[in-house]
């Protein structure tokens, strides 16, 4: 593991740009951690560029909003990018033959708020799994719940004896909200894809998610740093992307750190990441 640093004042003046997830890093679900909102002030008003990138199944302005709504203001940040609008994206533009081939009639395997990712898409919706020619899995929904895959299972199995296809706009499998865990899309598509489903996945750690965030930027990516709390997602990211990274301890694996002070440097070989340094938290 490389050094732990207090403040991101250690870091800041090796990096003109800097690329920072939102849950478990930014905020909590409910609310900005305490020094996170000023630390990214601090950046721009240091005239650094920063864009947000969240695995978020959402699209840009929904999570624009939120941001407002918890005290995390635009003045913060230069750009933002979702994995529900770079999913949207493709599926209005497909990227490659494995998009072109998905066909128009999609099964929504999520909850009724990320509906609008299907607003001016020629797609027609399906009521279920039949009939479909794909499945769209944006997450758990609040009538089955958040907490247990096992209310999901039915309808995996039904889509595996369909065969169809799965684009998953969220590849992370939990998140922490207000110290509550809950699974996340990518959950389900790791179950899909463990029953022998085929899943394509939309955001970190894909280092395609890198390019259009690069691009709004405008930083060499050795000028660049990516700030996140999962492993699996932003670290393994950031290294796929050949970009430094930064890793957030107090996010999604806090708990296990605090109860096993080993645990981060087995991670980390176990992973064959090296982040440039570890912070307790967002701060300055």
């Amino acid at each position: 593991m490389s050094r732990s640093i207090a403040g991101l004042s250690a870091l800041a003046p090796a990096y003109d740009g800097f690329i920072v997830d939102l849950w478990g890093v930014v905020h909590d679900g409910i609310d900005p951690y305490p020094g996170a909102v000023e630390c990214l002030h601090t950046l721009r008003d240091a005239g650094k560029r920063v864009v947000l990138l969240s695995n978020a199944p959402r699209r840009l302005e929904p999570v624009r909003e939120t941001l407002r709504r918890i005290g995390v203001p635009d003045a913060c940040y230069d750009g933002l990018l979702t994995s529900g609008e770079a999913t949207r994206m493709a599926l209005l533009d497909p990227p490659d033959d494995w998009f072109r081939a998905l066909g128009r009639r999609c099964w929504h395997l999520g909850p009724a708020k990320d509906a609008n990712l299907f607003d001016n898409l020629a797609l027609e919706r399906t009521d279920g799994p039949d009939g479909a020619d794909f499945v769209l899995n944006t997450g758990p929904d609040d009538t089955l719940g958040e907490s247990d895959p096992a209310p999901y299972l039915p309808d995996l199995r039904r889509c595996k004896a369909l065969s169809l296809p799965m684009l998953c706009a969220n590849p992370d499998l939990e998140v922490v909200r207000a110290g509550k865990r809950i699974i996340c899309a990518g959950w389900l598509a790791r179950l899909y894809a463990e029953m022998g489903g085929v899943v394509r996945q939309i955001g970190k750690p894909d280092p395609a998610i890198y390019q259009p965030v690069l691009a709004m930027l405008g930083t060499e990516r050795a000028r660049t740093l990516a700030i996140g709390d999962s492993l699996a997602t932003d670290i393994a990211g950031a290294k796929a992307a050949g970009i430094d990274s930064l890793w957030v301890l107090g996010g999604i694996h806090g708990a296990a750190l605090d109860a096993d002070s080993g645990l981060m440097e087995r991670e980390l070989l176990r992973l064959a990441l090296s982040p440039v340094a570890a912070i307790a938290r967002l701060a300055w």
